[in-house]
């Protein structure tokens, strides 16, 4: 292919080959994002109007993909101007059902949730084994399919069931009220002595007093997708490290999904790596909230902590270095869609658009203490853990059994599972997108 010069809209754009118009739209995708990087508006925007001439929410994966990337640039644009930014969206309306209808749907179509709680209830289940009195705090109590697993198997223990308090942690009331409600619902048939404790609350503003750790209990501590958040910080991370620019090369034509165009075009000038040190460092501005919770949750002294998290570097100071990163792992969960989910589904469509868009939005267009979503590698986690005074606890053998059998249930082999150091991460094809790792307290 040869260079694609910006300008007015050629008739042959509409023409290409879907593996074609992929290549065309990741150098669109990547030439507007380094405009947008430097501030020449007058050309992302001229790239913006190319960019929907191609891109689809309902297309095949890059079209999808792309109008996403692209919502999420405008995005960044429009924050230089708050009141306009403000005007436009002040008539959107967040429902708190749909939002827990969309992920129940991520929950259900996609497997890496549920393996992250087989590992993890596996993980407590041992842990527990001869305890009495069990709490679980649940940092993100939105799913009770988690929790109503783990009180058929401690149901079963043959010297009885312990006495289980969860202490359920959410921002929304009303999802917190439905998990009390089944679970409690369950434990009665079951007949198991339970508590439910809800706190409503964001992870950033938890109270630990109202966290009610009783001496005499054995405690475990259950993070999906929720310890991230700490990494946000009151300072401009935008102002601080002035966005890199990465130069946009002509894209080869090549074949395969997206995840590996992806790969035969930006890893010959840009390869994110699993042990890549460039983005997202150690001890970012704004990490002072992850240790002061880290050592918080520490001094609890749990006997088990779990964690699950995105495996991407999400994180980077400049945006072209997220752009990239983010290209990298929504390619993967958006083929995994293409894979599970007609072209057509309108739960599919909303998946897209409520979580796997908003997240990209908030990655790309935002900075500071708006940018939320600053995922990160394992062996990062690995090390804050350690320095906050936490060991790890391999995941057992008899958890990544069950978790194996779980996935060939899907019968799709692009899913994978691999242990590293003790800790498990989950794959589509090569790419790793969720880790799964257990935590004790070393004091």
């Amino acid at each position: 292919m040869t260079s694609p010069s910006l300008g007015s809209p050629n008739p042959w754009q509409r023409e290409l080959k879907s593996e074609e118009r992929g290549l065309y739209l990741i150098h669109l995708l990547l030439t507007c994002a380094n405009y947008v990087a430097t501030g020449s508006l007058e050309n992302a925007n001229v790239a913006l109007e190319q960019i929907s001439l191609l891109a689809c929410p309902d297309g095949d994966t890059m079209q999808r993909i792309a109008a996403y990337f692209t919502e999420a640039l405008a995005d960044r644009i429009l924050k230089a101007w708050p009141g306009l930014y403000k005007a436009l969206n002040s008539t959107k309306i967040s429902s708190v059902s749909e939002e827990i209808l969309v992920r129940k749907v991520f929950f259900e179509m996609l497997p890496f949730l549920k393996v992250a709680y087989v590992l993890t209830n596996q993980a407590i289940i041992e842990a527990m084994e001869e305890e009495k009195m069990v709490h679980i705090i649940d940092l993100n109590a939105a799913e009770p399919a988690q929790w109503i697993a783990l009180l058929h198997v401690l149901s079963a223990r043959p010297d009885g069931p312990p006495h289980l308090r969860i202490t359920g942690v959410h921002e929304q009331k009303e999802v917190l009220d439905q998990m009390a409600h089944r679970l409690t619902e369950e434990a009665e048939k079951l007949d198991i002595p339970f508590q439910f404790n809800p706190l409503v609350s964001k992870l950033e503003n938890l109270d630990f007093e109202k966290l009610r750790v009783k001496t005499g209990e054995a405690l475990a501590i259950s993070s999906v997708l929720q310890f991230h958040s700490l990494l946000s910080s009151d300072d401009d991370f935008h102002k601080k490290n002035p966005n890199g620019v990465h130069s946009t090369r002509v894209l080869q034509t090549s074949q395969g999904r997206l995840g590996e165009l992806l790969e035969k075009d930006m890893g010959k000038g840009y390869s994110p790596s699993p042990d890549s040190t460039s983005s997202s460092p150690l001890s970012p501005i704004g990490s002072v909230k992850m240790d002061s919770s880290l050592n918080a949750f520490c001094g609890l002294t749990p006997k088990l902590m779990v964690i699950t998290e995105q495996d991407s570097n999400h994180n980077g100071s400049s945006l072209m270095e997220r752009l990239f990163e983010a290209l990298y792992s929504y390619a993967a969960l958006f083929d995994c869609l293409e894979s599970t989910m007609s072209r057509t589904s309108l739960e599919r469509l909303k998946v897209e658009k409520m979580l796997f868009g908003e997240e990209i939005k908030n990655i790309i267009a935002c900075e500071g203490s708006e940018r939320k979503e600053r995922h990160e590698k394992l062996e990062k986690w690995i090390q804050r853990l350690d320095l906050a005074g936490f060991g790890n606890v391999p995941l057992s053998y008899y958890g990544m059994l069950q978790a194996r059998r779980l996935l060939q249930g899907y019968g799709c082999d692009g899913y994978r599972i691999k242990e590293e150091n003790g800790c498990v991460l989950m794959s589509w094809q090569d790419r790793p997108i969720f880790s799964v790792s257990a935590w004790r307290c070393r004091k």
